[in-house]
């Protein structure tokens, strides 16, 4: 069975010793696209706009932290506490999307103190930012032949010739896939339903949809521990309190009355 075979260069550019990486310009048109949902947010809902430049600048810090933490301390623990100069390596590759998670909501918090906005408000709208980043996050991770899938002998198996001569589960493209009808699928919500007025509840139906996804998906994944994992893998087990925060925040938003409209003061 013929497979299709994937083999890009990841440098994208190269000009005069300057070299732009697919994954830096995926990573770069991530923050990018997640910027413009947000702005057009505000815009709609008479926000300042303005402010999106100190939230873009507290979520690329909170997210890069956080992702590179959570991978040392959660992913290879052992190597980066006998290396702890090698956790400011990011170069070397290595962020977690869960601990990029936790950075994100606490540089919202952060950013939500100085704009006086409510805090579950901020989180249902940067949710659906984050879905359409993490969908360019997957495709650098595509582009760069990393995060795998396992051995496949189905016709969609894509080898990584980088890597081996496998076939394999193109199990970032599956991320960046369900990410994508996430991400349209809460913005369709956003647009044309009430939910937006539970607060909490787009940021639950979030959480519920990510990392429902990414449980699944983990399970034809490589392992990304330098440990050996057992019933469950490391993503999986991190995914799961994200899971049942979400259930929570579902409950609690439909438990309660709709909120009135949020106004610019």
């Amino acid at each position: 069975m013929e497979h299709f075979v994937w083999q890009l260069d990841p440098v994208l550019i190269s000009f005069m010793g300057l070299k732009i990486h697919w994954y830096g310009a995926l990573f770069a048109t991530a923050i990018l696209a997640g910027f413009q949902v947000m702005k057009r947010i505000y815009v709609k809902e008479g926000l300042d706009v303005q402010s999106l430049d100190n939230l873009l600048l507290y979520c690329v810090i909170g997210i890069v932290v956080g992702a590179r933490l959570a991978h040392c301390l959660f992913y290879d623990p052992a190597y980066y506490f006998a290396n702890p100069l090698k956790i400011f390596a990011i170069w070397e590759g290595g962020l977690a999307s869960h601990g990029g998670g936790l950075g994100a909501i606490l540089a919202l918090y952060y950013y939500q103190r100085k704009v006086k906005l409510p805090f579950l408000f901020l989180l249902d709208r940067l949710a659906i930012a984050t879905a359409i980043f993490g969908f360019f996050v997957r495709m650098a991770n595509f582009a760069n032949s990393e995060i795998l899938g396992e051995p496949t002998q189905e016709p969609w198996g894509i080898i990584f010739a980088r890597v081996d001569m496998l076939p394999r589960h193109p199990a970032q493209l599956y991320e960046a896939l369900a990410y994508l009808v996430i991400f349209i699928g809460l913005y369709a919500i956003y647009q044309f339903t009430q939910m937006k007025q539970r607060h909490g509840a787009i940021f639950g139906l979030f959480l519920v949809t990510i990392f429902g996804a990414r449980i699944a998906i983990e399970s034809i994944k490589v392992s990304q521990a330098a440990y050996h994992e057992s019933l469950l893998s490391a993503g999986q087990w991190l995914s799961l309190p994200f899971l049942a925060v979400g259930v929570a925040l579902l409950a609690l938003a439909y438990a309660k009355k709709p909120s009135a409209p949020v106004v610019n003061k």
